[in-house]
């Protein structure tokens, strides 16, 4: 399979997996545009994680909004003018909603989700990195980014859990699912040129990839 016949890449894991950095590298490995969340831009994040409760909705509002612009700007372009990757799902900001929002929370969400009509871009690959929650909080500690220090474990163990759920049903492009806790692309030269590689070789349906080989699934 050529590079061009993958317009659109998307890179998708929980919370400190690698799926920004991951992305940085294939954007640089296939001349791609990379189209990448901002996290430390959102100004209610370390709210949210030192109260969950009371920073909940105001974090959600920005990262859907943030993402909507992305989206609409890229949807003004032509798609297919360039090969782009992304370290985001759209739906993603419907699964964090679900997990971090109250019920009325919840529902005002959604009134404003729908008022926004987005229409994003249909990915042609998805790659789902997975990698259990211990991992998650040793590379979150590692990498040090001040406000991810106040996260709970059990945030982590929920999302891990929404992910699980919504990548087993997930139908909507091609499915390249990672085992990222037993690789380190990022720097690893040789587990990065390997999944690359299988990257390259993915064309339809949903493949299981580790560092001891690939399965259809």
């Amino acid at each position: 399979m050529s590079d061009a016949e993958h317009q659109f890449i998307v890179v998708e894991g929980p919370i400190g997996v690698g799926k920004s950095s991951l992305a940085r590298l294939l954007a640089a490995s296939l001349a791609a545009e990379p189209l990448l969340e901002a996290p430390e831009s959102n100004p209610f994040l370390e709210r949210f994680y030192k109260n969950p409760r009371a920073g909940a909705l105001p974090a959600q509002l920005y990262f859907l909004f943030q993402r909507c612009q992305q989206l609409a700007a890229l949807n003004q372009k032509d798609l297919f003018a360039a090969v782009r990757v992304a370290d985001y799902l759209w739906e993603k900001d419907r699964l964090f909603a679900r997990l971090t929002l109250d019920e009325a929370e919840f529902a005002l969400y959604e009134q404003i989700s729908r008022r926004l009509d987005v229409q994003p871009p249909k990915p042609d690959l998805v790659v789902y990195l997975q990698a259990p929650v211990d991992v998650l909080l040793e590379r979150i500690q590692r990498r040090a980014i001040g406000f991810e220090q106040y996260m709970d474990r059990g945030y982590l163990v929920r999302l891990n859990e929404a992910y699980a759920r919504f990548f087993h049903d997930y139908e909507a492009a091609p499915l390249l699912i990672v085992n990222a806790a037993a690789i380190d692309p990022v720097n690893n030269e040789t587990d990065y040129a390997e999944l690359l590689a299988a990257i390259r070789r993915m064309k339809r349906g949903r493949l299981y990839y580790n560092p001891l080989g690939a399965r259809a699934i």
